[in-house]
């Protein structure tokens, strides 16, 4: 009794331990955009599960949040999956796509988008960002200079071109009236080897994407093809694989809560996502999570091995009934041979002469002459059958008065 008794106290605490609240910390983005939605998650978080997340006091860019999961100071962040490979780091989750809007103000005249930057005040986002990052790339593909642009913050001056990655929603560019989007092309020009197809290309990371008419009034008259890009959850390669498999089963049911806030931003957010265009290493327990639902090695072979086994029996079944034939074929033998010495012996009460005698005799002779010969063989088999086959055609030669030197024994 007492000891039903500590194993029942013992169950409930581990039970207790298990719901025990796990706290993660997050590091906070500076864009203002991924810090509402992380502040959303953290908050939906605190409210729906035992994960707490926490938020760190500082803003951090992309290269800056990664130092700072490599240091210890963070366990995830929210990156762009433009940023270049770190070894440490590791993929938890895609989250959503970032979308690349490259924005100018109306009155503004060009004739392509060389002629946009050129002499442009221009906000590319922090330094360090993907849309920076993905400025200076272009900058020196299109052969510009650093001097023919300025960067500028958006807080102090007002800029003459606008390139940031950030997820369509709405309400994104209210407060800037008279801003325009400039496309990369038509959505027809995707797949014909047009610069966007270069870009992805050349970019894994990036896929073609196009903002629909009207998605922000004036700003989209027209589709805009541009590229996006998927922010990333990221954590250390060290962070505890049970922990990341928890966090991602958790972020996945709470996923309505989040599509109900933010409608079409997490459209994407899958529990099965494509590790191979993630530019980190998949974490251990991401991994394990993607796999949850693939076969083990046995439920994976066990097919191969039910068939495998079926023809087996298949194959045991044939070689008992091939046994069984042979040994019927052998039966059916010596039932001919059963049958010819009876008709002899019923023969015998008909002889009315020597003559016909000996000739029964060297009949039966040549009859156990050829029984032994199919039984040299292998066409009959040394067992009772044949025994009784030999003793019954020596009764015969018995009965024409043979001599018991010319009978043939069976062997005992």
């Amino acid at each position: 009794m007492c000891k039903a008794i500590t194993t029942l106290i013992l169950a409930a605490l581990i039970a207790a331990c298990s719901r025990e609240s796990a706290e993660l910390h997050f590091v906070t983005p500076i864009s203002s955009v991924d810090q509402e939605i992380i502040s959303d998650l953290a908050e939906l978080f605190r409210k729906e599960s035992d994960l707490d997340l926490s938020l760190t006091a500082d803003e951090m860019s992309g290269e800056a949040a990664l130092d700072a999961i490599l240091a210890g100071d963070a366990d995830l962040a929210l990156v762009s999956n433009a940023l270049p490979y770190r070894s440490g780091i590791s993929t938890v989750i895609p989250l959503y796509p970032t979308v690349l809007h490259i924005g100018y103000f109306e009155g503004r005249e060009f004739t392509d988008i060389v002629d946009l930057i050129r002499g442009a005040k221009v906000y590319a986002g922090a330094e360090g960002s993907a849309s920076r990052r993905m400025f200076d790339q272009s900058a020196v593909r299109f052969g510009l200079d650093e001097n023919e642009y300025s960067f500028v913050s958006s807080r102090e001056v007002r800029p003459d071109v606008i390139v940031v990655f950030a997820p369509v929603s709405r309400g994104l560019l209210d407060q800037i009236p008279d801003l325009r989007l400039f496309s990369l092309g038509s959505p027809e020009d995707i797949g014909t080897g047009s610069p966007v197809d270069s870009a992805t290309l050349l970019n894994p990371y990036l896929k073609p994407f196009v903002i629909p008419v009207g998605t922000y009034g004036d700003a989209t008259t027209e589709p805009i093809l541009t590229v996006a890009v998927d922010k990333m959850l990221v954590a250390r390669r060290d962070l505890e694989a049970s922990v990341v498999y928890e966090f991602i089963s958790e972020l996945l049911r709470l996923r309505p809560a989040l599509a109900a806030k933010r409608p079409g931003l997490f459209s994407e957010l899958s529990g099965d996502f494509d590790a191979g265009k993630s530019t980190f290493v998949l974490h251990s327990g991401a991994q394990a999570y993607l796999e949850r639902s693939e076969p083990t090695i046995y439920e994976r072979y066990s097919g191969i091995a039910e068939v495998g086994v079926t023809i087996l029996i298949a194959l045991i079944s044939a070689l008992f009934g091939g046994i069984r034939l042979y040994q019927m074929k052998r039966k059916n033998r010596i039932d001919a041979y059963y049958t010819e010495t009876l008709a002899l012996r019923n023969s015998v009460s008909r002889l009315t002469s020597d003559e016909d005698r000996q000739l029964l005799v060297r009949q039966l002779r040549q009859l156990q002459n050829r029984a032994f010969e199919e039984l040299v063989d292998e066409k009959l088999a040394a067992d009772d059958s044949f025994r009784i086959f030999i003793t019954l055609s020596n009764d015969v030669l018995r009965q024409l008065g043979a001599n018991s030197d010319e009978l043939i024994l069976p062997a005992d």
